[in-house]
């Protein structure tokens, strides 16, 4: 469907920001997900995020890995930098072409299995490092690409398409980006618009390393077995000569609750998330106070959404390596090679 070119006809009203633009400017291809995927509905709270910021397109780099939510960045900004690397190298590929020019803005897509499994190292030292760049985890629990087999932020418990019980223990991105020292840290989930847009806001806005981990139902891989309802069942049940999967389209799940309370997420399988979204009271400067919280909430099986920590004096990792003003990929050959005479003194201050 990528190939399927959007309509260019608007409206003679149709709203436009600060530059000029309409939100039809921030719009990618046309999604190959599958329909209702909550994928989709964080791509189009970026493309209202970037189109309320005012943020011109070609300012933007997008990178991603590899799975369903690496896809995900050809779908939104189609006329950003964009960069689709290996599998789980999104982030030092990121921090490369951040080092090489600091004025563009980097926005990271990775998943659950991207970024919790094999990029895992990556994803750590990204958030160590400062790197200045957003960094969005589409997290459904599952490998979607390669069929639904659980990943690393399965919950222990859970059962997979196939009703294989999982029996490890889940890894909390939010908690290792708070302990690495992350300095913007949220969690949503991809059916509230009214919390994500702003959350993505803040962090595109922010200076260092912002994390989101995002909860994303996948609606292909969440009608395990064990439900009478699931294909397998069917098929089960079904005198087939042949065996055929098909993919029924979906309503995106939606949910909105006010701060402090908790809501029960029906998700398409049957199964219930219970979100909490943090008070208003609740402090986002208190590193060790929000660690603490996710854990106590755990404990009870919620799962908190919002703005869990910021530190608002934050700095970058070109600040900490006290790199020059001017980007790197535009210093001449006087300034990166400044000659033998530069290179004895140097070799000097290291003796």
């Amino acid at each position: 469907m990528t190939y399927i070119a959007k309509p260019k006809l608007l409206r003679p009203d149709t709203p436009k920001n600060a530059l000029g633009y309409t939100r039809r400017d921030y719009e990618g291809a046309i999604s190959t997900l599958c329909a209702g995927c909550g994928h989709d509905s964080i791509s189009a709270a970026i493309v209202q995020a970037c189109f309320d910021l005012d943020i011109e397109p070609h300012r933007v780099a997008k990178l991603s890995g590899i799975g369903c939510s690496s896809k995900t960045p050809d779908y939104f900004l189609g006329n950003s930098h964009g960069f689709n690397s290996v599998h789980g190298r999104m982030p030092s590929v990121l921090t490369g072409a951040a080092l090489a020019n600091r004025e563009l803005l980097y926005l990271g897509i990775s998943g659950d299995g991207d970024s919790a499994s094999i990029g895992i190292g990556q994803f750590a030292h990204a958030m160590r490092r400062g790197v200045n760049m957003t960094y969005i985890c589409e997290n459904n629990g599952v490998y979607g690409l390669t069929k639904g087999q659980f990943s690393a932020t399965s919950d222990k418990g859970s059962k997979n398409k196939r009703g294989v019980v999982n029996s490890d223990s889940p890894i909390d991105l939010v908690a290792l980006a708070l302990q690495l020292g992350a300095t913007y840290v949220g969690r949503s989930f991809s059916g509230d618009k009214e919390q994500l847009v702003p959350l993505i806001k803040g962090a595109l806005r922010h200076r260092g390393p912002a994390f989101i981990d995002i909860l994303s139902p996948c609606v292909t891989f969440n009608n395990h077995a064990g439900s009478t309802k699931s294909y397998d069942y069917v098929r089960e049940h079904n005198e087939a000569v042949n065996r055929i999967e098909v993919i029924l389209p979906r309503d995106p799940i939606e949910a909105s609750y006010p701060p402090g309370s908790l809501r029960r997420v029906v998700q398409h399988d049957g199964s219930v998330l219970h979100l909490r979204k943090v008070a208003d009271g609740y402090d986002p400067t208190d590193r060790i106070g929000a660690m603490n919280y996710l854990q106590e909430r755990h404990a009870l099986g919620e799962i908190v959404t919002g703005l869990l920590y910021v530190d608002s004096s934050a700095e970058d990792l070109h600040r900490h390596l006290n790199t020059v003003a001017k980007p790197l990929n535009r210093l001449g050959d006087a300034y990166l090679c400044p000659g033998s005479k530069a290179l004895e003194a140097l070799n000097a201050s290291l003796r």
